[in-house]
């Protein structure tokens, strides 16, 4: 690393939702500032307002905010190298065209896209492609080709017009990913890209250069489909005499099934999220899930994300990091070159992890929200006492209920199949007398619940499924749950005999 202070970005086009493949380009520019003293920018690539979509960019905000990933500059945080909107900083990119153009690294093009068409559409009959640079340029309508006077009458007749970067012409490019090591690219196949659109407003690429070197970004960590514009960049930044950040280009997030890259519509046809929050589209109204939604812990999403594309190398079968011990273990070197299937199995597994190791406490404040709703009021004592019961087999905070209900709520009916096979003619007279061990019992315990029943079934000699299956399912309505004297003892000894009385009236 050089003694210059690691400056990075991520720069969302504020589009539409966050995908979680852009949370990852997110999360690894963050490591990788944190690892090394550096800074985290935002930078919103808006230029497109043709597909701007309206609270996008509050939504990518809000997104890294939830991942603990927040930037050190951009929109609503100052920093010296604002504005970070490119909308807001469109009065700067014409002046840099100007530059190109006074160097000779840049030229007029006049071409009508009708013409642009028409050679396109005669390379394609005779079974050529059309690429404007090199080779035609002369033949076409630019200031390459036209006189100087022509050029300043087109342009006073205020006649349309793009401006090119002109590619060199024969050169082999030398190009280094810190991902992908080495590359060489020849300039011939490259075309004469527009810097500058006939709408006055600057195309990605300049924007992008400009900006990252006025931001002073030492180091461009970003997604692999620009690794095609990467030969088109390095020649920009020589073309200005600007220093050359490091590139670096992430692996893509490849769909659970099949090929290509993960998409919505493979969570929507799997049943997953792709982004991290839900997202409603103004235009369309149509909802998607998020990982927030859904109950996921923002630890678990960004463990999950860090090791799609990411190892600790030197062998590391390590699977568990928090976001600190990713910092300190992050590096380029060790990003895949190639994509990483998604799992959403694997990402419910980081979640039951994340269950098993939060405080009980907290889950119990969460979980009173859930019965609010239901407009049940219990102690947050009671409800951590249900949760230290449920919790090994929890992975999600709505799993709490689904699991253990008939904590909060007495069972309105009873597993059918389960009714049959514990329920028989002598059972109701078995529950009285258990009904009996239980008012004999004061200290109501678990333990005490224990001895006295399993005492008294002993003393009887007592089939023991006989008193335990229907015993659970007075209590629960189905044979699941956790210890049934652990359930007895946490409802109380009232409740406990009013479900039994209950099921003795039902079965």
């Amino acid at each position: 690393m050089s003694t210059e202070k690691v400056r990075v970005r991520f720069a969302p086009s504020p589009t539409g939702p966050l995908h979680i493949g852009g949370v990852r380009t997110a999360l690894y520019n963050y490591l990788f500032a944190k690892k090394h003293d550096g800074d985290f920018i935002l930078r919103v690539e808006d230029t497109d307002q043709a597909r701007y979509v309206e609270g996008a960019e509050q939504y990518i905000i809000d997104s890294l905010n939830w991942c603990n990933i927040p930037f050190d500059e951009g929109p609503g945080k100052k920093g010296d190298a604002g504005p970070y909107r490119q909308s807001e900083r469109k009065n700067l990119y014409r002046e840099y065209a100007e530059m190109l153009l006074a160097s000779g690294k840049a030229y007029y093009a006049f071409d009508t896209t009708e013409e642009l068409d028409a050679h396109r559409q005669d390379h394609e009959a005779k079974g050529k492609t059309f690429i404007y640079n090199w080779h035609n340029r002369q033949k076409l309508k630019n200031s390459l080709s036209l006189s100087e006077a022509e050029v300043r009458q087109k342009i006073e007749a205020g006649e349309p017009y793009v401006i090119r970067f002109k590619i060199p012409e024969d050169e082999s490019l030398s190009l280094k990913d810190e991902i992908r090591g080495e590359m060489t690219i020849d300039s011939k196949i490259l075309d004469d890209k527009v810097l500058f659109k006939s709408d006055g407003m600057p195309t990605y690429h300049l924007a992008n250069i400009v900006d990252d070197h006025l931001m002073k970004i030492t180091h461009v960590i970003r997604g692999e489909e620009w690794l095609p514009s990467l030969a088109l960049h390095v020649l920009l930044y020589r073309a200005f005499d600007w220093e050359t950040p490091k590139f670096a280009h992430l692996p893509l997030i490849l769909k659970p099934q099949g090929k290509g890259k993960l998409s919505k519509r493979d969570g929507d046809k799997l049943g997953f999220p792709v982004f991290p929050l839900q997202w409603k589209d103004p235009n369309t109204g149509e909802t998607s899930s998020g990982y927030r939604e859904e109950g996921y812990f923002p630890e678990a999403v960004v463990n999950m994300l860090a090791l799609l594309g990411w190892n600790a190398g030197g062998g590391s079968e390590k699977e568990i990091y928090s976001l600190e011990e990713l910092t300190a273990a992050f590096s380029l070197d060790h990003v895949s070159k190639g994509g990483s299937k998604f799992d959403p199995e694997k990402t419910k597994w980081f979640q039951h992890h994340y269950m098993q190791g939060a405080k009980n406490e907290v889950l119990a404040s969460d979980f009173q929200k859930i019965l609010k709703e239901k407009n049940l009021d219990f102690s947050t004592e009671y409800v951590e006492k249900v949760i230290s019961l449920l919790k090994e087999r929890a992975s999600f905070l709505s799993d709490f209920w689904e699991m253990g209900s008939y904590f909060f709520t007495a069972p309105e009916n009873y597993d059918e199949k389960a009714a049959k096979k514990a329920w028989k003619e002598d059972t109701s007279a078995i529950m009285d007398d258990v009904i009996a061990k239980l008012e004999e019992t004061e200290d109501f315990t678990a333990g005490n619940i224990q001895e006295k029943v399993k005492t008294w079934i002993a003393a009887e000699g007592i089939g023991f499924g006989k008193v335990m299956q229907p015993f659970r399912l007075s209590l629960v309505g189905a044979m699941q749950g956790p210890d049934v004297f652990e359930i007895a003892a946490a409802i109380g000894k009232e409740e406990t005999i009013s479900r039994i009385k209950k099921a003795q009236k039902a079965l």
